[in-house]
């Protein structure tokens, strides 16, 4: 996922059986040019990280490092960043058969409310890419997170459980609705086109609706006039901005109670004369 349009890439999904390091491998296809891709802790491989370094002109990684982390500083930038050398496991050279033995990275230290976290990434040049701002573009692997609610609530109806029995059209229906996905957020990019302000700052719900009834209700018959309804549906959506984010908003992450299914018995009282 983009994360300044929420605009999918790609995506790949099968059964159980079939772990999410084999499916993201499968991504490594779509990876573009020139970019940084931001990865869960759960996707730390080397072999992996490697492949997706390897997949086209500068195609960057980054994610949070496990608290096993094995490394090896080879030059300390300054008291929170390094240069570290990756080993790759016996096991990973035996899966990755071009795996090189060490691979370089940076590892890059900051803190949260006296917190530390630590982030390697393929950045490796201070230059290019300083201090000050890799430590604040992590942050933004939330958006796809934000995607994913989108999906959910607004296009699933918080309905968590697919209509589909069969593998294949659960994979139909999987389809069309990351196709429903961004056919929305193509017309919300479609619209900020001539705004200073990003597709993300529009509001999805809105939009989505809009884009509905308008599939639903636009006439075929008459083909040309379908620019002029297009654009018409963008003036339309350019009136659903959000307002600014506040940064000092925060929501930690907490367990909800869950209700009970019997109300509570009141305690007895006893009056003795």
């Amino acid at each position: 996922m983009e994360v300044s349009s929420h605009l999918l890439l790609g995506s790949a999904f099968d059964g159980r059986h079939v772990g999410k390091m084999r499916l993201a491998q499968e991504l490594i296809a779509h990876v573009p040019s020139l970019s940084l891709t931001l990865f869960n802790r759960g996707y730390y491989s080397v072999g992996l990280l490697h492949q997706w370094q390897q997949a086209g002109e500068s195609t960057h990684w980054m994610l949070p490092a496990r608290k096993d982390l094995q490394f090896t500083v080879a030059q300390q930038l300054n008291e929170n960043d390094a240069l570290i050398t990756l080993t790759p496991s016996p096991q990973a050279r035996k899966r990755f058969e071009s795996l090189p033995d060490t691979i370089e990275a940076r590892l890059t230290t900051y803190y949260v409310k006296g917190k530390a976290y630590r982030v390697p990434s393929s950045l490796t040049d201070p230059l290019r890419f300083p201090y000050d701002s890799l430590t604040e573009v992590y942050a933004e692997r939330w958006e796809i997170e934000l995607g994913f609610r989108e999906m959910k609530q607004s296009l699933l109806h918080a309905n968590y459980t697919l209509r589909s029995k069969k593998p294949d059209m659960v994979r139909q229906e999987l389809w069309g609705l990351l196709l429903a996905y961004n056919l929305v957020r193509i017309a919300m990019l479609d619209a900020t086109k001539e705004l200073d302000i990003t597709p993300i700052r529009l509001s999805f719900s809105h939009c989505a609706r809009h884009v509905m009834a308008f599939l639903t209700t636009i006439p075929i018959r008459s083909a040309n006039k379908l620019p002029l309804h297009y654009q018409e549906l963008l003036g339309t959506l350019k009136l659903f901005v959000l307002p600014d984010k506040r940064p000092e908003r925060q929501y930690p992450r907490a367990v909800r109670r869950k209700p009970k299914k019997y109300p509570y018995k009141r305690k007895c009282q006893s009056v003795v004369n």
